[in-house]
């Protein structure tokens, strides 16, 4: 980091945000963060602003916001034209898909904790092919398990 200016490098910038270099770079490539300013010897140079947006990326993405959710979030985030509502609205289907999510996960924790029960009562060491939960899963009632 050049302390004068404020400027970041790509290396001080991924620390600072925790984010990795690669990932900085894709993020530029598909226009999520702006283009950056380039040394006279071609070096990636950042600023506060860049930090700023990146960490609110990288803070999206911990959140599970998909890549075209984080773009929608980002440009609502600096439009001083729209309303607070559709940010909201994002957030609300985000959160119906990761509810719909944990349904499907309790049901395959159900399905495999069912399996690992039977497999612990009846298991006798016995060779691979013949373990339970290879007969459980196939049972053609448990073809869907979720």
């Amino acid at each position: 980091m050049n302390s004068r200016s404020g400027m970041l490098s790509i290396g001080t910038l991924a620390k600072a945000t925790g984010v990795a270099s690669p990932t900085i770079r894709y993020y530029e490539d598909i226009g999520l963060l702006p283009k950056p300013r380039r040394t006279t010897s071609d070096q990636r140079i950042y600023d506060e602003s860049d930090k700023e947006r990146l960490i609110f990326i990288r803070r999206c993405r911990d959140f599970g916001f998909s890549i075209n959710q984080v773009r929608l979030l980002a440009g609502l985030s600096i439009s001083p034209d729209q309303n607070c509502r559709e940010v909201r609205d994002i957030a609300h289907a985000h959160l119906t898909d990761v509810r719909a999510k944990l349904k499907e996960l309790r049901a395959l924790e159900k399905s495999l904790t069912g399996f690992v029960e039977q497999c612990d009562a009846a298991c006798s060491g016995g060779p691979g092919r013949e373990c339970l939960v290879f007969k459980d899963i196939a049972k053609p009632e448990n073809n869907k398990c979720c």
